[in-house]
Parts: structure tokens; C-alpha cells; sequence
């Protein structure tokens, strides 16, 4: 059974949350709050698998209240929820340790579905997010950011892996981009968390924006030098940032 948090500072719309997740039978609401200082005292007292987190609250807003959740207990998964797919917080959010973002018009079986996802420690952005997370990032620093020393120490497929999940490709996905199995994806991954001293996939989208690995079209920085040991060349490029159909 995934434990659920439900924070919103608008009763209704905690009330809608409680309903529908505790409509699915893998799924439970713990409790719920109406600002980020309660989220906090709930989280460390319940210890739920996932919060569903509002950003914009009174007295404590989401950014500050997922930053505090997050640094008390590592194993808690936060997904944050929003109005705005432009919301000028969607990159501090990550950075402050969320795992998800998905907008509130989200229909009800993604964002159970999501939930899931989160809880199982995969990273979820709703493709309009990432899109133009992306965008706003570019756009507010220098073109072209220089790469972290971490990232020295990947490799080739480790780059183009990554540079993939910042798209917000699944394992399945990448797979079939690079003409790998969904196993040996899962691996690079595993060793990119591991490397980049990331907890999951969404700090290794943060590393990827803040490297400057991805930009604003979606290009790495410098062209792949080609496959790694052992696996085939792709035969056609990565796909752009536009929304998957």
C-alpha cells in the first residue's frame, strides 16, 4: 500500500485529492495539510511514501516545505501540483528535492498513476512542464553553461542516457532510441545516480539543466562521440522536446 500526504491550502481540493486516491487499492491517504509548516510536522509524524504538494500556500509554501520533507527523510517522495505549466518555481522545486510535477487538470488516472510512478523512485514531468522548464532555464542564464566536473566521468552512452532522461524519456523509450535493452538502460541509469550522487531521475534532470548539458532545442552541448563499448550506433536521432502524442 503507497502512503500518501495531501497538501493544498484549499479544503476542497484536499477533499477531491482524499476521494480519488483512496478510490485506487494500492493507494492511501495518511492525512492531509493546508499549508507547508503543517506538511512538514505531518510528514516527519506520518512518514508517508509520497506527498502530493500545492506550491503557492500561506505561512510556508511548497518549495520550502518539499526542501525541509526531503532533507528529513530521504525516502519520502514528493510530487508537486500546480495550475501554471509555467510556474517560475518548477526548477527550485526539483532542486529542492521533488521527485514529479504535474499540472492539476491532469486526468485523474495519471495522476494516480503518477503517484505510483514517484513512489517507485522513477521521476515524472508532465511533457508541457519539461518543455518549458527547459526554455525558461536556457533563457534566464548564458547559452551554453560548463559542463560540472561530474560529468567528466561518464561515459558516451552515459551522456546520451542522460541527456534523454532530462527530456523526460522513459527506460522504455530511451531504449528504443538507442537501440539497447530497457535492462541495459536501467544499468546506466543506476550508475548515473551513482556517479552524479543523485537520489533519482529527477536530480539527474537538474544536473543535466545546470551542466548546461541540455538547452533550450535539446541539443547536448557537444555532438556524441558515438556508442559505447560494445553496443550498435543509433540509426537516427534523439527526438525533440515537443509534447509525445
Amino acid at each position: 500500500m503507497i502512503r500518501v500526504l495531501v497538501v493544498d491550502d484549499q479544503a476542497l481540493v484536499r477533499a477531491g485529492f482524499r476521494v480519488l486516491v483512496d478510490s485506487a487499492p494500492d493507494l492511501e491517504v495518511v492525512g492531509d495539510a493546508g499549508d507547508g509548516a503543517a506538511a512538514v510536522r505531518l510528514a516527519a509524524e506520518l512518514a508517508p511514501d509520497v506527498v502530493l504538494m500545492d506550491i503557492r500556500m500561506p505561512v510556508m509554501d511548497g518549495l520550502e516545505a518539499t526542501a525541509a520533507i526531503t532533507a528529513a527523510n530521504d525516502a519520502v517522495r514528493v510530487l508537486v501540483l500546480t495550475t501554471f505549466d509555467l510556474d517560475e518555481h518548477v526548477f527550485g522545486a526539483l532542486k529542492a528535492g521533488a521527485s514529479g510535477f504535474l499540472l492539476k487538470d491532469t486526468p485523474p488516472t495519471e495522476l494516480l498513476n503518477g503517484i505510483r510512478v514517484v513512489a517507485a523512485g522513477e521521476a515524472l514531468l508532465a511533457p508541457s512542464v519539461t518543455r518549458h522548464l527547459i526554455e525558461e532555464f536556457v533563457r534566464a542564464g548564458p547559452g551554453v553553461r560548463p559542463p560540472t566536473p561530474a560529468l567528466s566521468d561518464l561515459t558516451e552512452r552515459e551522456v546520451e542516457v542522460l541527456t534523454l532522461v532530462a527530456r523526460g524519456r522513459t527506460n522504455a523509450e530511451i531504449a528504443q532510441d538507442l537501440f539497447v535493452t530497457p535492462a541495459t538502460v536501467k544499468t546506466h541509469v543506476s550508475r548515473l545516480l551513482m556517479k552524479l550522487g543523485s537520489r533519482d531521475r529527477a536530480q539527474l534532470v537538474v544536473v543535466a539543466y545546470e551542466s548546461g548539458l541540455v538547452r533550450a532545442q535539446g541539443s547536448p552541448v557537444s555532438p556524441p562521440r558515438g556508442p559505447g563499448p560494445g553496443e550498435p550506433s543509433a540509426a537516427r536521432p534523439a527526438p525533440g522536446l515537443g509534447p509525445r502524442r
